[in-house]
Formats: structure tokens, sequence, C-alpha cells
């Protein structure tokens, strides 16, 4: 499965604790940022998803070919097991890449992890988001942005326009593949797997989302018992831009930094 280089952005010290950052869909790698600053100690390897920002757009999108790419990333930069993060459908990927090169994941990270989802839900939300998704001006997607994420720092709205805003003719587009994405919310009704047995995994779920289904949570009980942690963070979808102070302290926990 070939595999073509990601975009990828690095935070914090060359010497820190490596972990890679895996974003959700049409999102990209600058949105760690944030969080890499609360957390200054790790190294955060962050990269923009094929599909996604600056990394290529071609080709097959589906999660095998996500997790391919990202053993790319780590075969490139000579990392032989670290740690991974993932948000959303990166948190899918996360756990397929545990599942598939388990010698390379020393540990996972899953905020609001978006898998197992209901096909309905998937299908009505692909249907959807097949629809142009662009605006006249740059205050239009910031109006349309702060409704989107409510409870998030304007700060942060402006970050997102900045790193992932385009210009598009006489409109304003995100740096996305529409297609890409049609393809990520069909993935993310996959069956839900489980990372595998004895793998250390810190388990983010946001009490203001329905992404991550409490029978899943018990069938990852059952299978990682005390390797398991679930700590449920009061905010919306986007818990490390909302609350990211909360979850860099329990990311910090768990790495033992």
């Amino acid at each position: 499965m070939s595999a073509a280089p990601l975009n990828v952005r690095t935070f914090g010290p060359p010497d820190g604790v490596p972990v890679l950052a895996l974003h959700g869909v049409t999102g990209h790698s600058a949105r760690w940022r944030v969080l890499a600053e609360a957390l200054p100690e790790i190294r955060l390897i962050a990269v923009d998803l094929r599909g996604h920002g600056r990394s290529p757009w071609t080709p097959p999108w589906h999660i095998e070919q996500h997790v391919a790419d990202a053993l790319a990333v780590l075969d490139d930069l000579g990392l032989a097991r670290v740690a991974v993060a993932g948000h959303s459908f990166g948190g899918a990927i996360a756990v397929h890449l545990a599942r598939t090169a388990p010698e390379r994941v020393e540990r996972l990270l899953l905020l609001d992890p978006a898998i197992g989802l209901d096909a309905q839900d998937m299908l009505e939300t692909a249907e959807a988001s097949r629809a142009d998704e662009s605006f006249p001006d740059v205050p239009a997607a910031r109006a349309d942005r702060t409704q989107r994420w409510e409870g998030i720092a304007a700060e942060l709205v402006d970050a997102e326009l900045t790193d992932h805003l385009v210009p598009d003719g006489d409109r304003y587009r995100y740096r996305y593949c529409g297609a890409a994405a049609v393809v990520a919310w069909s993935e993310m009704a996959r069956a839900a797997l489980t990372p595998p047995a004895g793998t250390p995994t810190l388990l983010l779920p946001a009490a203001k989302a329905d992404f991550v289904d409490p029978g899943w949570v018990d069938v990852c009980r059952a299978e990682l018992g005390d390797a398991l942690t679930v700590i449920e963070i009061d905010a919306g979808h986007m818990v490390y831009l909302e609350r990211t102070a909360e979850v860099a302290d329990e990311m910090r926990r768990f790495l033992g930094t």
C-alpha cells in the first residue's frame, strides 16, 4: 500500500516524549498547537491526514491507508515506538494503527474518538457533507465556526481561520477534500474495534457529545482491564480546544511526564 509523505508539524523539544497526533475529519495538524503549548515537555508530531490540509489529497482514503501513512511518518522520523493520540476520526485510526502494528504503539490517548458510529447517522452526515461548504467572506466563516464551536475561545476560532481557511475564486473554503470527508464518515460506521489487549489506553469521552458509545467502553474495559483509564471531560466534541488545561493534565499523568 503506497504511502505518499504527509505534511507534518512538530511541536515541542526534540528530546521530548514523542506523541503522534491524528486529527479528525475536515481537521488539520495545526489544531494541536494549543495542546502542545500546554504540554511543553512533549514532542507532539501532528500530521495532516491524507485528503486534508497540505498532505496529498489523492485516494484511497480508507482507514488502512491512513494507518500506512502514519507508519510511513514514523519510519521517516526514525521512531520505532510512540504514544499515539487521536481525536474523533483520528481516534478510530489510532485504534486500527495499534491493532495493525502493536509493536509501534506504546500507548493510546483517545480524545472523544469516533468509532463504530450509527450507520444511518453516518449516511445522513455524509449526504449533508456533499453540499458545498464555502463562505462569501472571512466574517461569515468566523460566524459559522463560532456557532459550531460553542464554548471555544475566540482566539482559537481565529487561529482555525488563519490555519485552515483559503480563498477559492470569490469565496472561501477550508483546506480539505470533500470526497475524502465523505469516505471518512463511512469509515466511522465500521464495526467498532477495541485497542489490543495490554495496550495502556486513556479514553477521554466528551460529556456534551454522543460519539462514544457506553457499550463500546464496556467492551474496552473487558478487553483492557486495568490498562484502560476512562475520564469523562465536561465539554463538547472538541475536547482539547474547549478544556485544554484539563486534557493536558490527564495526558501528562498518563504519559508519566
